[in-house]
């Protein structure tokens, strides 16, 4: 089966985020979203023949998942990363960064410390800001064009200030580091021995480039896995972030326990039917689909790659091992923040995502989506040259 990703679909006017409001952040109407990370793909289209079936169908009552819902996701585990779960210890729950919060309610009260690798998906530092936790920042160290670990300050930052979770981002968004199973026991073995329950994010897991693999981080060991909430998601793998649903594997009883109490307490009760429906027939049958996207943003990163070394002076690649969302370095161009941003913003009408959001270490860089049609690609890196010779 092939599929059309180089179709160029219009979103605006379909209250898209992306789309349709950079008005509310005082961008240009013209401007070209390559920032949040949905795809300016269809989905699978076995997931929209599903959808429009339920439609005809009329009726949307509340809803529940039942044992092919998750057969579906138990498969795609297994299949994917050699993962066994089992159903007992499923928690859904209508987006990551929701089930991230309610976990750290449970496990932590206000005041607690919580430790995130900045820079990082910004999410991580709000929903600890706005759940009154004491934010606590292990910087990554980018040297050589990549980054890795201070994994001795790692553990000074966990002794030092008491921290209770730590949110892993695996992989690493935005920096694109898939990490290895040693760096993931490494931090998991000082987790263990001070106490930190480490909820890891790994909604990108599908998306890794050849050469690398993406490690489940229950999949180290039982210790491991008992001390760990494994958030997982299909939105970002089928693109249906407007679809809200996410799926959390809790092994250890109480505290699993402990985050039901607090998703009781919250009043959300049942993930739509809609929802349920796209992530069971997308694992289902989406891996065809998948395959052939992994292909076309394969080659849309060689685009990338060889427009920024040819045609960008003084920007960088910092070469992602996965994620659709790249990390670019302008600190060659010796430009500070509002510098960058009229020129990108401005001149250029590109609206990304400037690395300070991210926190720490973020300043000088930008993250752009690259999953859309490479004629899109193309327009935005082209324009981004004129500024800059300009």
């Amino acid at each position: 089966m092939t599929f059309d990703f180089d179709a160029v679909i219009d979103r605006r006017n379909t209250e898209s985020l992306k789309y349709d409001f950079a008005h509310r952040h005082n961008l240009p109407p013209d401007i070209l979203p390559l920032w949040v990370a949905d795809m300016d793909f269809r989905s699978p289209p076995e997931v929209m023949e599903a959808l429009k079936q339920r439609c005809d169908h009329g009726i949307f009552g509340y809803s529940e998942s039942a044992e092919p819902y998750y057969n579906a996701v138990a498969d795609w585990m297994k299949t994917s990363y050699g993962y066994a779960v089992s159903p007992e210890r499923l928690v859904k729950t209508p987006g990551v960064v929701f089930g991230i919060c309610a976990a750290m309610r449970a496990l932590t009260r206000e005041g607690d410390a919580v430790l995130i690798q900045q820079p990082v998906y910004y999410p991580f530092a709000d929903s600890i800001r706005h759940n009154a936790r004491k934010l606590v920042v292990n910087r990554l160290v980018y040297e050589g064009g990549r980054y890795r670990i201070d994994f001795e300050d790692f553990e000074q930052r966990i002794i030092a200030e008491n921290v209770r979770l730590f949110i892993l981002c695996s992989p690493h968004n935005p920096v694109g580091r898939v990490w290895t199973r040693e760096e993931l026991a490494r931090m998991g073995e000082i987790c263990l021995r001070h106490g930190v329950i480490v909820v890891s994010d790994e909604i990108h897991a599908d998306f890794t480039y050849p050469g690398h693999t993406h490690t489940v981080f229950g999949s180290l060991g039982e210790a491991f896995e008992q001390n760990c909430i494994l958030c997982t998601a299909p939105t970002k793998t089928f693109n249906l972030a407007g679809l809200q649903v996410s799926n959390l594997f809790i092994a250890d009883p109480a505290i699993r326990k402990s985050v039901l109490k607090e998703l009781y307490r919250t009043g959300y009760g049942h993930i739509g039917a809609m929802n349920l429906i796209a992530c069971r027939v997308a694992y289902e049958s989406g891996r065809p689909w998948l395959d052939a996207l992994s292909a076309y943003l394969f080659e849309n990163l060689r685009f990338v790659r060889e427009f920024v070394n040819e045609r960008l002076r003084g920007v960088r690649l910092v070469e992602p091992e996965g994620t659709y969302l790249v990390w670019l370095d302008f600190s060659g161009t010796n430009k500070s923040g509002a510098e960058l941003e009229e020129l990108i913003v401005h001149r250029a009408k590109l609206w990304l995502d400037a690395g300070e959001m991210f926190g720490e270490g973020g300043e000088g860089f930008q993250r752009i989506n690259i999953a859309c049609p490479r004629a899109v690609l193309m327009r935005a890196f082209e324009a981004l040259e004129r500024a800059m010779a300009r």
